[in-house]
């Protein structure tokens, strides 16, 4: 009786187990990706001498962004509501805080009257620190741009 020879040894690559956990890779980061953005996108008021807020790029920060349609948002969660319950909810976010500062994020084409009803809201939840966030103005634009 003869023996069998088992099969030769391959040398090549597979690599069919390699792509299967880059595509599951990619899907992961395509779905948690649009959710690592903080906040509300707005397009904020640019200015030539902003001061910067590194305490605003915190994760627990509390900020009031005003959409250029006047909707209110209220992170951390990103919650949309009425301007009329930001006392009860800024009360709630600042119970246990030692830095009881609120951030507000208001798009430039949003109404001045939302804005102020905002602030009034947020001072009567007893807030005292008021931080309004802009962004610096960009120099090669700006000077690119004609006067008007």
């Amino acid at each position: 009786m003869e023996k069998k020879k088992a099969p030769g040894v391959v040398a090549d690559i597979n690599v069919t187990p390699m792509v299967d956990v880059m595509l599951v890779l990619l899907i992961i980061f395509m779905v948690v990706t649009p959710m690592l953005s903080k906040g509300v996108t707005v397009d904020m008021v640019k200015t030539n001498n902003p001061i910067p807020m590194a305490n605003a790029d915190k994760e627990d920060a509390i900020i009031a962004a005003i959409t250029r349609d006047g909707k209110v948002y209220l992170s951390p969660g990103v919650k949309l509501m009425p301007a009329d319950q930001l006392p009860s909810a800024v009360k709630d976010l600042l119970a246990n805080r030692l830095d009881k500062t609120v951030y507000i994020k208001a798009d430039r084409r949003a109404r001045y009257e939302k804005v102020v009803e905002v602030v009034d809201n947020l001072r009567a939840a007893g807030v005292d620190q008021l931080g309004l966030l802009t962004e610096l103005v960009d120099q090669k634009r700006a000077a690119a741009a004609p006067a008007q």
